[in-house]
């Protein structure tokens, strides 16, 4: 019996370049482009390296995934820590070159279970950081987790910034503008969110005046 394949380290150059290869296809031109030939073509280096440095096409996908979201929770935790606001998380999340890539991801989850798996386990993770940092500013500003639940917060910042990248990627953006100008001053008026909460939390149904 002979053991496993042995793979080039981990902290190799080319298979780094492979990584940022790889992410530039699926950011540019949808997962379904990234093959072997043409993440090494992008990369500059043999094709023979990518499977090298990676068993499968899979393990590619899995890698060049976890790394941009660890990176996504370090810029996270560093960006709370500067400047604990909902503005901030707000932000974070109108990045829409990330929002394509997790999109571009959740689609080929749908085929592979084991990035499927990975996905959920790092939402997961990111969830609990970003409702742990929602909980904690609005309890600074005096907004009862009664009136406001950070996950109803969160949710509602997610949504937004998902309808437009996937409305981005197809070139539409009307509106987008907008749509983040508004949010942004609405989160830079604590007041003003602590006065439709109050509102919504008394009253039998929420006023449509008051949502944002």
């Amino acid at each position: 019996m002979t053991g496993p394949r042995r793979l080039g380290a981990t902290d190799s150059k080319n298979r780094g370049l492979l990584l940022d290869a790889a992410e530039r296809l699926i950011l540019r031109e949808g997962y379904a482009a990234v093959t072997s030939r043409r993440v090494a073509a992008e990369a500059g280096v043999k094709a023979q390296l990518v499977h090298y440095y990676f068993r499968t096409m899979d393990d590619l996908f899995l890698e060049v995934y976890r790394r941009r979201a660890e990176q996504g929770i370090e810029r996270f935790a560093t960006a709370m820590e500067v400047h604990r606001t909902l503005r901030t998380v707000w932000r974070f999340g109108t990045d829409l070159r990330g929002a394509t890539f997790n999109i571009e991801f959740v689609a080929l989850a749908n085929h592979r279970k084991a990035i499927r798996d990975e996905i959920a386990r790092y939402a997961k993770r990111f969830r609990e950081m970003q409702l742990e940092a929602i909980a904690s500013i609005l309890r600074d500003q005096g907004v009862s987790p009664d009136a406001c639940p950070p996950v109803v917060v969160l949710l509602a910042m997610t949504g937004v910034t998902q309808v437009m990248a996937l409305e981005a990627a197809l070139g539409v953006t009307d509106g987008h503008r907008e749509m983040v100008e508004f949010v942004d001053g609405w989160l830079d008026d604590p007041g003003r969110l602590r006065t439709a909460t109050a509102k919504r939390h008394t009253n039998s149904g929420p006023a449509t005046s008051d949502l944002p």
